[in-house]
């Protein structure tokens, strides 16, 4: 995949996962980064479960990275940022 395709996907696994977390948004370069985050880590999670990780720009990497940017966002909310 592309680093544009990358940035795509991390930008809505980022904004899918804010909206789904209920929060505001960090910003438009802290959703895409933890987006990016949370696809990676989405990956590693669902294949160490023994599915498919981030295959492409398709439905189930999709689905793979929102899950993974809802981890993300929790540990950054419940961790990182009360710290600061």
């Amino acid at each position: 995949m592309s680093v544009i395709g990358w940035l795509l996907l991390g930008l809505v696994a980022g904004f899918v996962g804010n909206k789904l977390y209920g929060s505001t948004g960090q910003g438009l370069v802290l959703d895409i980064v933890l987006g990016i985050v949370g696809a990676v880590v989405g990956g590693v999670v669902f294949s160490f479960f023994g599915a498919g990780g981030i295959t492409g720009f398709n439905i189930w990497s999709l689905i793979v990275a929102i899950v993974g940017a809802l981890l993300v966002l929790y540990i950054y909310h419940n961790f990182i940022q009360k710290r600061v």
